[in-house]
């Protein structure tokens, strides 16, 4: 039976929901970096990232089995190269954050927004339009206003920058290889990638302990399950309906709602940084996000 008008979904609502997906995505990500600083002190990083994408994956594919099978090879194959690109980011900002406090991390992470253009330039040969780069200016603007009050680039900053680099990559690359209806098979296989690239980095000390306490075994499950495997399928499947350069940029709210979760859970306090910092990530999300539609609707 065909779907009557009303229910269909258009490009532009598709392109909506996928935007709303990816801010959902990042508030997620944003109120796990105070999380992540308090368990990677009391247990090692390798170990930490293992169990919980051993976690995700393990739910992934409990929950999704056909749709892993529905793959193939080749999807088979771009899963777990994905997967093996944002391990390897994950392991360099989870070590970087032992070394840094966690608003640098925030910065230097978010570096991405200016490395997927460049990568998506380079490798893919886009050409973007200026309003995409002045969004990609204003993006880092906010977050080095959120983020940074005076830095050394000492490891801790070198390593999370790499990391960067690594997740930029892989926001380029699954841009180019996810569609809509592989997401839930492709997000399984990328988890699993995850957890074996963390297992590995374990091996030196005998593989992975578990969480200490409780308190960590909540965290855990919080970040494989929520920020983990669900905010990976959100973004494997919004990432079928927007560019790379502009999920990427829609992607660096994730500081700011790391600052408003840090706010209303009182450990830290608002300050007319974070005000300016919001608004300047805002106002890029406004140029790849409203402006264009703006422009469209007139011109229509």
């Amino acid at each position: 039976m065909p779907r009557s008008p009303a229910l269909a979904m258009t490009p532009s609502r598709l392109t909506t929901l996928a935007t709303l997906g990816l801010l959902g995505m990042t508030a997620a990500w944003g109120s796990t970096f105070f999380m992540i600083k308090d368990v990677v002190e009391r247990m090692p990083v390798a170990d930490f990232l293992a169990v919980r994408f051993l976690i995700a994956a393990a739910a992934m594919f409990a929950l999704f089995p056909r749709q892993v099978a529905r793959l193939g090879r080749g999807g088979l194959a771009r899963g777990l190269a994905l997967g093996t690109i944002y391990g390897g980011g994950q392991l360099l900002q989870t070590w970087g954050l032992a070394l840094i406090s966690p608003s640098v991390s925030g910065f230097a992470t978010g570096m991405y927004v200016v490395l997927t253009p460049i990568l998506a330039t380079l490798c893919l040969g886009q050409r973007l339009p200026r309003s995409t780069w002045l969004a990609v200016v204003l993006a880092t603007a906010g977050l080095a206003v959120l983020a940074l009050n005076g830095v050394a680039i000492d490891l801790g900053v070198w390593i999370t920058l790499a990391s960067a680099l690594l997740y930029a990559l892989h926001i380029v690359l699954l841009g180019q290889w996810t569609r809509a209806a592989d997401a839930l098979g492709l997000t399984a296989v990328q988890m699993l990638a995850i957890a074996l690239v963390s297992l590995l980095a374990t091996l030196p000390h005998g593989g992975p302990a578990a969480p200490p306490d409780l308190a960590a075994w909540g965290a855990v499950l919080y970040m494989a399950l929520v920020a983990g495997a669900a905010a990976m399928l959100v973004q494997t499947w919004a990432q079928a309906h927007l560019s790379a350069t502009r999920a990427a940029i829609v992607m660096t709210t994730e500081p700011v709602f790391a600052a408003l979760f840090a706010v209303t859970l009182g450990s830290d306090v608002f300050t007319p940084r974070m005000l300016v910092g919001g608004l300047l990530v805002l106002g890029a999300m406004y140029l790849v996000e409203l402006a264009p539609r703006r422009g469209a609707a007139a011109a229509a």
